[in-house]
Parts: C-alpha cells; structure tokens; sequence
C-alpha cells in the first residue's frame, strides 16, 4: 500500500478500516469529484473525517493518491470493485477484520447514517437499494471476483444483511455526480 503517512504499525484503536473509492476525473462533471468543494473542504477530507468520526482507525483511498494512505485500482475504468477488493485487502494486511467502503461522492452523509451499518452482524451490510456505503469483510474475498462485477453482485456474494434505509438519508447515500444533483443535497451539518 503506497502512503505519505503509512506505518507498519497495527491499527491502535477502532475495529474496523475506512476505504473510500475515488474514480478520478467523472465524465458527467468534468472534475475530479474528490477535488470537489463542501463547504471549504474536499470532498475526500470531508468523506475521511466523517469516517473517522463513526470510529474507523484506518481511512485509505483505494484509486488514487490524496494525501491519505491509498492503494492503486488495479482496473479504474472497469467500475468500482477492483477497487473495492484492493481496498479490502490492503486492510486485511493491517490487521483489520472488516472495512467500511465509501464512495468520495457522497460527502454528506454523517456519522450517524452510518451507525446501522457497523452495529450489522457479521460479515456485513449495505442499505437496501444503495450498495454504497457498506461494510464488508476483509477477508475472505470471492477469489472469483472480476473487476468489472457490477457492486451489488459483489455485495451479494459477501454475503451482506440489507438493512433499511435511515428515515431522511435517501439524499446523502445517493451521492451527486453532477452540478444540480449536488445542489439539491442538504448541507452538511456544521462542526
């Protein structure tokens, strides 16, 4: 796993790591959603904070270099579960059992949306509807898993519970891939 802030220490709190898939440049907006700003900040950062603040010990970016911990898509342009299986991986070799997986597009969701997912039994779970965000384990991956699965078959053969849908959290799960579809999602909460 390549990082400006890596060490081969184990994690030393939290149970549980933190992978956000950043896809890079989106041909629907013409940015980098990563990049993009929420109030003041990038949408990466607002994504990891929200991550640690529901308790994840690690957070890595699995697509690309942003300043945190990263692994490299091994298959970028096939969809997001290349992705989401090296993110996984790299957690298992840091000592996690499982991972919350996040998409960079959906910086407001908070804290609290995601408490269901973590308070899951084993080996996991997602909203019913959304695949993203989920929690998943780290091992062991469907060995047969190809990069261009679409997520909710990789979500199925992990096995994850579907849970329901938090009363409000539609918009924030859903995330926003272009200019009016983040205009319409709520601000995120201030500090």
């Amino acid at each position: 796993m390549a990082s400006r802030a890596t060490t081969s220490e184990p994690p030393s709190a939290g149970p549980f790591g933190a992978v956000i898939l950043v896809g890079g440049r989106s041909s629907r907006m013409g940015a980098d959603k990563a990049l993009l700003d929420w109030g003041g900040r990038r949408a990466v950062d607002a994504v990891a904070e929200t991550a640690r603040e529901a308790g994840a010990a690690l957070v890595l970016t699995a697509g690309g270099d942003y300043g945190l911990p990263f692994v490299p898509d091994p298959s970028p342009f096939a969809g997001p579960v290349a992705g989401v299986l090296a993110g996984l991986a790299a957690l298992a070799a840091q000592g996690f059992d499982r991972g919350l997986v996040l998409a960079v597009d959906a910086p407001t969701l908070t804290a609290t949306d995601l408490a269901p997912l973590l308070a899951a039994p084993a080996p996991g779970a997602m909203f019913e509807g959304f695949p993203l965000p989920m929690t998943a384990p780290c091992a062991p991956l469907p060995p047969d898993a190809e990069a261009d699965w679409p997520l909710r078959r990789l979500a199925e053969r992990l096995g994850l519970a579907r849970l329901p849908c938090p009363d409000g959290a539609e918009a924030r799960l859903s995330g926003a891939n272009t200019p009016a579809e983040r205009a319409s999602l709520p601000p995120k909460p201030p500090r």
